[in-house]
């Protein structure tokens, strides 16, 4: 199931492939390889085929579907008409939504197919794949191994070839983290450019309700192309997220490669403090290097002087979060709470904490601001270290670099840069000014073209490539 979503799509529309037989194909690589992953929490095979025979009947009246027969993961933590959206946790095991998010529902109107669900940590609380309701999510690189989270599911499906691309959410790096660890690219667009609804915005439940002012939704893919596509469907305003704004003509489109010659890029290993794994600092530094000499841009080693935001976005994130909803809803039920979110609740948060966060948000949106006026694009690594056992504590620290873009809402994405000496993969984050996302797609694109990562696939999705419906 390996092939990219546009060339699938472009498949369906010619009729030398139906949307059943993509479907159909997601299907049997689901079944073949999610049994040791744990990629999926949720799937309804005859819905799924519904929505195939539908997709197809269109295509036979003659619509034009960007994404006809496109099979698309989308993660728990994103509503799904009638397919049951349990946000990774048991408060909501039998939650079956009676509306898409609105990124959902542009989808299916593009043509694209909803496989299934995709696991998480509990509401998004924690950058892995573990809750309380499904089996972990294994890294399809090596089973023992994270994901990342907490767009785990996604991340994992990509990787492992059984769909071209699917939906994550992105409120500290949930997008950009997994996409590190299972090796493929991800991207959150600048914030407002993809509509939330209801997603955080809808008060009326507790735990879907938090990450308001950092919340992001967008693509996990094989191929930078993909991530385009998808974002060119589910960008644009909507009257039900106020924060939500309009797309410009282009705002996502891919440039070739000579508009990047003359950039000024930085590159910053440690973001001035983090530690990072000497395999990770010297894959990042290289493919930087190489991507910059390759376009004709200017790399300079800077560091915006930002500094540790971890307990800012701490605050911010408690700050979102429902917390008298999610006691009243747990106490209710008999639920306890724990890892990050477990934290979270047990804290008494102040007022002037919460005070004190906004401020240093607002500094760092400005230094950034002033920094961006100086570079073009910033490099970094996109995790401190690549990924670890899934039974080894949580490395302290390991994801330094993400939630700078929450802060800020800029463009952000993560390409793979190559493997750790024991074959993990590393990522790359590229991050943009505000609101040049094209920018920050060009940059991602000339980069998978200089140093391809196509090759660089696990064993498991090799062998659902052999399982893909195209014709040969």
């Amino acid at each position: 199931m390996a092939d990219s979503a546009a060339t699938i799509a472009a498949h369906v529309c010619a009729r030398r492939l139906s949307a059943v037989e993509s479907a159909t194909a997601a299907l049997d690589a689901i079944s073949a390889t999610d049994p040791e992953i744990h990629a999926f929490c949720t799937i309804d095979p005859d819905d799924v085929l519904a929505q195939a025979r539908a997709v197809d009947a269109r295509i036979s009246k003659g619509d034009a579907l960007p994404l006809a027969g496109v099979p698309v993961a989308i993660k728990d933590l994103i509503l799904t008409k009638g397919l049951r959206t349990t946000f990774a946790s048991p408060l909501y095991a039998q939650n079956i939504p009676e509306i898409d998010d609105v990124s959902v529902a542009r989808l299916r109107a593009a043509g694209a197919i909803v496989i299934g669900k995709t696991n998480a940590s509990e509401f998004g609380y924690g950058p892995v794949g573990r809750n309380k309701l499904f089996s972990t999510t294994r890294n399809p690189w090596n089973p023992v191994l994270t994901t990342g989270g907490s767009s785990a599911g996604t991340g994992a499906a990509v990787a492992a070839g059984m769909v071209p691309f699917g939906l994550g959410s992105d409120g500290g790096g949930s997008i950009r983290i997994p996409a590190a660890l299972c090796g493929v690219a991800g991207m959150k667009a600048s914030w407002g450019r993809v509509p939330l609804f209801p997603g955080c915005r809808d008060e009326s439940q507790p735990g879907a309700s938090s990450w308001e002012s950092l919340e992001h939704i967008g693509p996990l893919a094989a191929c930078v192309a993909d991530l385009a596509l998808c974002l060119s469907v589910v960008g644009g305003p909507t009257a039900d997220d106020r924060h939500s704004v309009p797309l410009e003509p282009g705002a996502f489109a891919i440039a070739p490669p000579e508009t990047l010659r003359g950039l000024r890029i930085a590159y910053s290993g440690t973001l001035g403090f983090a530690k990072v794994e000497c395999d990770v600092a010297e894959r990042c530094a290289t493919a930087a290097v190489a991507f910059a000499r390759a376009v004709g841009a200017t790399l300079i080693e800077a560091d915006p002087p930002v500094g540790d935001t971890h307990e800012a976005f701490d605050a911010l994130v408690a700050l979102d979060t429902d917390r008298d909803g999610l006691r009243r809803m747990a106490a209710a039920q008999g639920h306890v709470f724990d890892g990050a979110l477990g934290r979270l609740l047990a804290r008494d948060w102040t007022a002037d904490e919460f005070t004190a966060a906004i401020m240093a948000r607002k500094k760092v949106a400005r230094i950034m601001a002033r920094f961006m006026t100086e570079f073009d694009l910033l490099l970094t690594p996109t995790t401190a270290c690549a990924a670890y056992p899934l039974e080894a504590p949580e490395p302290k620290g390991w994801t330094p670099f993400t939630a700078l873009a929450n802060l800020t809402g800029q463009p952000a994405a993560s390409v793979p840069a190559g493997l750790t000496g024991n074959g993990r993969p590393v990522g790359l984050q590229i991050i943009g000014r505000h609101l040049a996302d094209a920018q920050v797609l060009s940059a991602c694109a000339a980069f998978e073209a200089i140093l391809p990562w196509a090759a660089l696939r696990p064993k498991i999705a090799a062998a659902n490539r052999a399982l893909g419906a195209l014709p040969v």
